[in-house]
């Protein structure tokens, strides 16, 4: 059996990942806040994970692994959403309103997830379902010493578990000076978090003990988890930035609750990302939904290729050029996998991406086998990655036959030059889809410089008409 190694945030090192019972594989990832738009950093878990449930689900048998990613739909931002559109006019009460817009967010969250390729997971928990377990877990651990109510609140009360902030490396003291807690005088120690805090009749609640109120973020995906897998388990990721303080709390609750080795054996962190080498935010104009590229004209397979160019525990950047090469590849490994049936998965993808998911080596190997004409082998590796599926492939037969696939070549009827002239039809129609004009306008004059004219046709096609001066060698450096 394939042995895979990953990064165990948890210790620090690279270790061979030893399943509880390789005929239940169990792996948790943390999901989104229902209330917009998944933006394009979002997705890059998505991606991750999408890729080590297909590697587990190779490894060990589709039907030996269970994937659970859930949907925090309660939380302040969300009911300040619903209360937004209260205020704008929407009929209903407050309670109708979050359901809606907490199922026309999942809604989206599933359709843009599913057009970058991603699998299903095989759970999908909303919070709100777990409401009970999340009470239970609550009581049990007032009983045990390491929670305590007050005001109607009950926080989690951190001195009393002392390996907290192993995973982070992290303490409390940190929370408070992030200004990451809410700072209150009915705390005991104002690193202590909230697992339950009161609701008014305004706002959404569930009956407890305690009062009318509703949960903290942290006490969900303990409770979800525990529920959906058991005590123990075997993978919990998500992005570097739950792992303080969310993911530290999730294990401080979830030990404290049921003994110093229950939850997560192996926990799992991306990095975070960035766009054309700055980070993403809205006062920048960089921030974007991943719909909101997908509008744009950039397909979903390119995006994930794209994502998949970095390994997952480096900083990823989004840059349009990188979303050029990527298409530009792909658009070559269609064409060469166009009617053939996948063989197996070729060893060497496998075991580089076995390698704590080195997603870059494996598109290497891919390289490699389109290079020597591999395709069933090419296809197989590809799927693996997600890649080459017939669910995310309609950008491409579509565009080709559209619009790259006539691209019509005039010139002395050289096989060779026609080739060469089709491809940078291609490349100046693909920057043109995108909206990318001045990458466009740049490429047609860099073209015509080198003896080959770029215009549109009659047919909505493109001619690439020969010229004097015609000059392959620099019209192969511009591609």
């Amino acid at each position: 059996m394939t042995e895979i190694r990953l990064t165990n945030t948890k210790t620090g090192r690279r270790e061979v990942f030893e399943p509880c019972n390789p005929k239940d594989v169990r792996m948790y990832v943390c999901g989104p806040t229902v209330y917009d738009r998944a933006h394009i950093g979002n997705a890059r878990p998505v991606i991750v994970f999408d890729v080590l449930y297909r590697l587990l689900r190779h490894v060990y048998g589709a039907g030996h692994v269970t994937y659970a990613r859930n949907f925090t739909d309660v939380d302040d931002k969300i009911n300040a959403a619903a209360l937004a559109r209260k205020r704008a006019g929407a009929a209903g009460t407050l309670e109708d309103l979050i359901r809606a817009l907490t199922d026309e967010t999942i809604a989206w969250y599933l359709e843009d997830m599913g057009a970058l390729g991603n699998l299903e997971p095989d759970h999908a928990p909303r919070a709100t379902g777990y409401i009970t377990e999340m009470v239970r877990m609550i009581e049990e651990l007032i009983e045990k010493g390491h929670a305590y109510a007050a005001h109607g609140h009950v926080l989690f009360d951190v001195e009393s578990y002392a390996p907290y902030g192993a995973l982070s490396g992290r303490s409390g003291n940190d929370m408070i000076a992030g200004a990451r807690v809410e700072i209150a005088p009915y705390k005991k120690n104002q690193t202590d978090f909230v697992l339950w805090k009161p609701s008014d009749d305004a706002l959404p609640g569930w009956p407890s003990p305690w009062g009318r109120g509703r949960p903290g973020w942290h006490i969900e995906c303990s409770a979800m988890a525990e529920k959906i897998f058991g005590k123990t388990f075997d993978i919990h990721g998500g992005g570097n930035d739950l792992m303080f303080p969310h993911h530290e709390n999730e294990i401080a609750q979830s030990c404290a609750c049921n003994g110093a080795d229950s939850f997560a054996r192996v926990w799992v962190h991306n990095e975070m990302l960035q766009v054309e080498g700055r980070k993403m935010s809205k006062s920048l104009g960089n921030f974007f939904s991943v719909r909101t590229l997908l509008d744009q004209g950039y397909p979903g397979e390119v995006i994930r290729m794209v994502f998949l160019g970095t390994h997952y525990r480096k900083p990823m950047n989004w840059t349009r050029k990188k979303a050029r090469d990527a298409a530009a590849v792909l658009r070559r490994w269609r064409v060469a996998a166009d009617g053939v049936t996948p063989g197996d998965v070729p060893p060497p993808v496998i075991e580089t991406l076995a390698h704590d998911l080195n997603t870059p080596g494996a598109l290497a190997e891919l390289h490699t086998l389109a290079r020597i004409g591999h395709a069933e082998d090419l296809v197989a590796g590809a799927q693996l990655l997600g890649l080459l599926t017939p669910q995310i492939g309609h950008w491409d037969w579509a565009v080709r036959k559209h619009t790259f696939g006539n691209v019509q070549f005039a010139g002395d009827g050289s096989e060779t030059h026609g080739q060469l002239a089709r491809s940078i039809g291609e490349k100046w129609m693909m920057f043109r889809s995108a909206k990318d004009f001045a990458s466009a306008d740049k490429l047609r004059d860099a073209a015509a410089k080198a003896g080959l004219m770029l215009s549109n046709d009659a047919s909505g096609g493109i001619t690439a008409k020969k010229e004097s001066g015609f000059d392959p060698s620099l019209l192969q450096r511009l591609l």
